[in-house]
């Protein structure tokens, strides 16, 4: 069963918190994160990308920029940015999209339980992102971004968190840049934090990575280190957790993930539909934006022109996790043996767009010359999601995609 317990979050002050928060690292770039913090003292990118306060040229992991995280960390401490709360407690984060509001219980997850299978992945983790993520947080002594879980609902875990959000004021109420609302309480009562942690014990057999798959491996490969470190090791002490926020399965939405090609593989429009006609019935729509409404059936922008492709009798399996999905039957009918692209990691000719943008982004995109063909999925469910876990699978590349991203800053769990 899962361990998940309260601790005592390192957070800014509500008048600070619009400026303190930010997207999670991994959604932008230098530019993008110099550019998002500017005119912020205040902004967690000062930690979490330092090197936008150096020399353009610095290679954002030279041990100089960690260094310098770990200063303007302090810093932040001292200057009153980050307050720690004195008990260890447990904290509530809402987010709302398009009028619709999830509600997230933060707490501290068990390293323990990643290395036991209690917290289940269902993607691929790259050593040098892991490392980048576990230098980071060692020098920082802290989770300083949380991670994105999910898990089985549990009625009495939500009563508890509808009766806090309900009746009580939040901590932190904003709206931020990008329109999605961020709420934030806290949860004073010990009883209720108790509670919490018994239910999870109890009642919740596995928790799920949503989004955030190299700061858990990097969580979990960085506690082995502080262990090994240490002879009087109990299992008790902060860095055998890390911070992570725990959406019940009801409450959560994937949008789909999409891709965008640079050519055609030297055929020209009329020859590459012929040869997708071979696996997909081919139905030419119109100049007019086609979005997938169930499984099986795929858009595809090319030559200005949107086609509905459904997928032939033969070419899924739906008894198997990964064989079900509608990203491997693209890759398997069109993106290899037609496009000949074979990894879809490091094949520079494929480019991924998140449902976020819109599927005006891929035509967008083809239309200007960028791309030559554009593929719209119907996303996955939060049960495909859970089975490919459950069963051990590890996802194609680019299959989930959840919205709001989780804001960093709101809460910090120090390590020491």
């Amino acid at each position: 069963m899962a361990i998940i317990k309260p601790f005592k979050g390192l957070r800014p002050p509500a008048n600070l918190v619009e400026e303190v928060a930010c997207l999670p690292y991994d959604v932008m770039n230098s530019e993008e994160a110099f550019k998002m913090a500017e005119g912020k003292k205040a902004s967690l990118l000062r930690i979490t990308r330092a090197e936008i306060e150096f020399d353009k040229n610095i290679d954002s992991h030279d041990e100089k920029v960690y260094v310098h995280a770990r200063s303007n960390f302090d810093a932040f401490q001292e200057k009153g940015y980050l307050k720690q709360d004195s008990e260890a407690k447990y904290y509530i984060y809402a987010q709302t999209m398009n009028n619709k509001t999830q509600y997230g219980i933060v707490g501290a997850a068990s390293c323990q339980d990643y290395v036991n299978g209690i917290i289940k992945k269902h993607e691929l983790t790259r050593p040098d992102k892991e490392e980048d993520r576990k230098v980071l947080s060692r020098i920082l002594e802290a989770n300083i971004e949380p991670v994105f879980f999910t898990y089985r609902a549990v009625p009495e875990i939500d009563e508890i968190v509808s009766n806090i959000t309900k009746n009580n004021t939040p901590e932190y109420n904003f709206t931020a840049e990008d329109g999605f609302g961020h709420q934030f309480w806290v949860i004073d009562d010990a009883s209720i934090n108790k509670k919490i942690e018994q239910l999870f014990k109890e009642k919740v057999p596995f928790t799920y990575v949503a989004d955030g798959h190299h700061r858990t491996a990097a969580a979990a490969g960085m506690s082995e280190e502080f262990k090994a470190q240490n002879p009087n090791h109990t299992g008790n002490e902060n860095y055998n957790f890390f911070m992570a926020v725990h959406f019940p399965d009801n409450q959560l939405q994937i949008i789909d993930y999409n891709r965008v090609v640079k050519d055609l593989n030297g055929l020209s429009s009329a020859e590459f539909i012929a040869k997708v006609e071979e696996n997909f019935i081919v139905n030419e729509i119109s100049e007019a934006i086609v979005k997938p409404l169930k499984l099986h059936d795929l858009s595809m922008y090319v030559n200005g022109k949107w086609y509905g492709l459904t997928a032939k009798e033969g070419t899924y399996n739906d008894n198997d996790p990964i064989g079900s999905l509608d990203v491997s039957v693209l890759s398997k009918y069109i993106l290899e043996p037609i496009l000949n692209i074979k990894d879809l990691r490091t094949d520079t000719r494929i480019d991924f767009v998140g449902g976020i943008r819109g599927l005006g982004e891929l035509s967008k995109r083809v239309d200007n010359g960028e791309m030559a063909v554009a593929f719209a999925l119907f996303p996955v469910s939060m049960d495909q999601l859970m089975n490919i876990a459950d069963t051990g699978n590890i996802m194609p590349p680019k299959v989930t995609w959840f919205e709001p991203k989780l804001r960093s800053g709101l809460v910090i769990n120090k390590l020491n």
